[in-house]
């Protein structure tokens, strides 16, 4: 074995010896069927920590000459496919994290100089009699044609380069170039497999990698169950460390990847593993995924001055959806042209999750929504931090029913985020959530929940570990009456949407003069249901 060349199981025994191991060999199954074959070019791009370099340990292990991994394999998912015999073990592996080589040179050139000598270094221990030369191209194609052993190239963190040399395209195009020189219409590449943070094919003007099928964010398909964990892993886990899975949900899900099976849509609720993982072993839900990275990083995006950007990012702060046109991405993190790009680029980092069935995002859950309270509160958004700020003693106030406290808080929060247009009940929709922001807190928050003879506008469920907490019915009417809204959530049985809570219930009713320029709000009680 070779540090790069069939470097064996050592990382994904890791893997499997760890006290959480989700099993994600379907990924080998998928990367099968298309092996020597004109699809055999893979970019897989997800935000950090989304199961990426576990995936590639796992593929070295079970492709790689020179041992036997059947004994990691034989009980996991990838043993019952048909192809599980015939590939395994049957590939020469070159596994090259870009990172590594990036951090130990200077330039371009010097990375370029240093990856072929590595590589051709590692071939020469392997094949003595075959390598002779310099050029990686011609060293391979050479060790292929006497050994007749293909390729199996992982390359991790591919575009780490891009963002170390955001600013150089000729350092960009010589990369690219040099990939493409190795990878494409090469007869010893039977398999070709990036992973980054970006997908690849908009890197300026150069196409040179066109020859790859991305997975990204915005279009996963296939790919979409194997990184990060789905929902029905994650609620395994936590039947198995006996952990709130309502929690679990509330914290860290929200990211929806979609699918197609045969003519069927299939979504998936994905998690970041790294979240998750801390979570079910400590027991402790808190933010663990950004702290793998600083919340400066997401700052240096939502402060851009594009049109609408401001306004996009504090309705999603309050729970809103906003349409998106990913289209125009160049997919680097320098090229914007409009608030688009930026979220574009957002939901790539992991910071907005992509619904492509309606092409809107949103931010995903509670841990991701605190790191952009985090870079808002050192930005000059004011008026956005102190409505957040402000929306704990607003609750407070809708415990206690003080319907006077409430009105001023909303008010407050009118005016704070004065920047969106304050029109109809969907602007005021958007006020409430964002004066209420810290209610997230207790409760799983329920836009438009169907019940009775129409829709309640807003619901407060609390979870189980906030029983003690009322759930909240909230109705909002545009230039009408509070006590109006009260009546129709009666006559309308909005209440039958909660008819399997258990506690206190309060009604609210919250109506916006046009004329006055002011709220008012009627909050009644319902004893147990």
């Amino acid at each position: 074995m070779g540090s790069y060349l069939n470097p064996g199981s050592k990382a994904f025994r890791e893997c499997l010896n760890s006290r959480i191991y989700v099993d994600k060999t379907g990924l080998i199954a998928q990367m099968n069927a298309i092996l020597n074959t004109q699809q055999k070019f893979v970019c897989i791009s997800r935000p950090r920590r989304f199961g990426k370099s576990m995936a590639v340990s796992m593929l070295t292990a079970y492709y790689g000459r020179g041992g036997d991994s059947a004994e990691l394999f034989d009980g996991l998912a990838v043993s019952q496919s048909e192809s599980y015999r015939e590939h395994l073990n049957q590939y020469d592996v070159l596994k090259i994290n870009m990172q590594d080589f990036l951090s130990a040179t200077g330039s371009m050139d010097e990375m370029l100089q240093l990856l072929q000598s590595k590589i051709i270094a590692d071939l020469k221990r392997i094949y003595p009699d075959y390598v002779d030369g310099s050029h990686l191209v011609f060293v391979m194609r050479d060790v292929y044609a006497h050994t007749q052993h293909p390729f199996v190239i992982l390359i991790d963190e591919w575009d780490c380069l891009f963002r170390e040399y955001r600013q150089d395209k000729d350092a960009q195009k010589k990369y690219l170039d040099f990939l493409r020189s190795w990878l494409k219409d090469k007869e010893y590449v039977a398999l070709a497999y990036m992973t980054g943070i970006l997908p690849i094919k908009k890197y300026g003007s150069h196409s040179a990698l066109n020859m790859f099928t991305e997975y990204s964010m915005t279009n996963p398909r296939e790919m979409a169950e194997f990184f990060g964990f789905t929902g029905t892993e994650v609620e395994g886990l936590c039947r198995q460390f006996h952990r709130s899975f309502e929690e679990a949900r509330a914290w860290y899900d929200g990211y929806e990847l979609v699918t197609m099976e045969g003519e069927v849509r299939k979504t998936y609720s994905m998690y970041s593993p790294k979240s998750v993982v801390d979570a079910m072993l400590s027991g402790i839900y808190d933010t663990y995924w950004n702290q793998t990275e600083t919340y400066e990083a997401l700052k240096v995006y939502i402060r851009m001055n594009f049109d609408g950007l401001k306004d996009a990012v504090v309705r999603m702060l309050a729970g809103e959806r906003v349409g998106i046109n990913t289209g125009t991405f160049s997919n680097d993190m320098t090229t914007f042209q409009g608030k688009d790009d930026v979220l574009t680029l957002l939901v790539h980092l992991g910071y907005l999750s992509y619904r492509w069935t309606d092409k809107t995002v949103t931010v995903p859950n509670k841990e991701v929504s605190q790191e952009y309270v985090n870079a808002i509160s050192t930005m000059d958004w004011h008026e956005v931090i102190r409505s957040v700020e402000s929306s704990r003693r607003l609750l407070e106030d809708l415990w206690a029913m003080d319907g006077e406290a409430v009105v001023a808080g909303i008010d407050q929060a009118h005016r704070e985020i004065s920047i969106l247009q304050y029109n109809d009940e969907n602007s005021l929709s958007c006020t409430i959530h964002l004066a209420f922001y810290f209610a997230r807190e207790y409760y799983t928050i329920v836009r438009e929940l169907p019940s009775g003879k129409g829709f309640a506008d807003i619901c407060f469920i609390p979870r189980k570990l906030y029983g003690d907490k009322p759930a909240v019915v909230v109705e909002l009417k545009w230039d009408k009456s509070a006590a109006g809204a009260i009546a129709q959530i009666r006559d309308r049985q909005y209440v039958d949407a909660l008819k399997d809570y258990r506690g206190n219930l309060l009604l609210a009713g919250v109506n916006y003069d046009k004329e006055t320029k002011s709220h008012s709000c009627v909050i009644e009680r319902v004893e147990k249901l």
